[in-house]
């Protein structure tokens, strides 16, 4: 049913939700969805929580990812899937959007906003896609500040603190920044742009009873594996942050080509969601019963 009936509504915080899922057995699987409309279509194929990748919502709007963007137009895209799903949302948090006070505002701003956890990364601005080169990092102390600042903001809100160590400061400088991450009140682990199976193991041997978060992109340093080889690898979660809107680009790629090309749409209609298969995907007839389900306004008698 609609968002907007509150007996409807999770009665426990999305913190509080996504914690539950990763009390789970088995690796929790977080697809990204870019928007509410790719939140529908993920829960639909089962999923049980989501990812917002900063990637995607920078290319979404047209632009670089490298920390251009604030936290109310982050905000506005957690609000959206949040409602839309109902599902607990991990969110891309950068680096904070400054420094520990602009944190703790990131944190209550996305906590407000229906997101069940966040992760901050110990990048300096401007900061780039983790699987890209000559990244510069925050000093350890100054990224640990930051983590204890979002561990003191949050109400249930899940803290993942993510280390770009690996590639300037080898597989040990990126252990050592997650030990102290954790002692600053994290409650997971993201060691970004592994570059092999053997270095997911080495961060999992070294980490013993932390939460760990794999990184699936496409086209990254990382190699391809399934969420069943990183759960055999002992990571607690996975994310597949740029995949949906990957997918969909292409698409609407080859749409503008085939309207220039033809003018008309007529060889995409085979490739395109009908109208019937959008109306169900977000509820229309839903929301219409909801409408008319409303009793009518009366006036009251002011004769009586």
């Amino acid at each position: 049913m609609p968002y907007l009936i509150g007996s409807d509504l999770p009665r426990e915080p999305a913190g509080k939700r996504f914690r539950d899922l990763l009390a789970r057995p088995g690796i929790l699987r977080l697809p990204g969805a870019h928007n509410g409309q790719a939140a529908l279509q993920a829960k639909a194929a089962g999923f049980d929580g989501l990812y917002l990748s900063g990637a995607a919502m920078t290319a979404s709007m047209g632009l670089p990812d490298l920390g251009i963007i604030t936290v109310d137009e982050v905000a506005f895209f957690v609000r959206q899937i949040a409602r839309a799903s109902g599902l607990p949302l991990l969110v891309d948090g950068d680096t904070g959007y400054g420094e520990a006070l602009n944190v703790m505002h990131m944190v209550r701003t996305f906590e407000d906003a229906g997101a069940g956890a966040v992760h901050l990364e110990d990048q300096l601005l401007p900061k780039k896609c983790g699987h890209l080169n000559d990244k510069k990092l925050a000093s350890a102390s100054d990224m640990a500040a930051k983590v204890a600042a979002a561990a003191r903001a949050k109400r249930d809100l899940v803290i993942i603190a993510r280390t770009d160590a690996a590639a300037s400061e080898g597989l040990e400088g990126a252990i050592a920044r997650a030990k102290l991450y954790i002692e600053a009140g994290a409650d997971a682990i993201f060691p970004e742009a592994l570059t092999s199976v053997e270095m997911f193991r080495e961060v999992r041997a070294a980490l013993p009873g932390v939460k760990l978060l794999a990184n699936m992109t496409e086209f990254g340093r990382t190699p391809a594996l399934t969420a069943q080889e990183f759960e055999d690898l002992g990571y607690d979660m996975v994310i597949w942050p740029v995949s949906s809107l990957r997918v969909a680009n292409k698409a609407q790629e080859k749409l503008y080509a085939a309207i220039a090309r033809d003018g008309a749409t007529t060889a995409m209609i085979p490739e395109m969601q009908s109208r019937t298969e959008l109306y169900d995907t977000i509820g229309l007839n839903a929301f219409e019963a909801l409408d008319h389900s409303i009793a009518a306004s009366i006036a009251p008698d002011w004769k009586a």
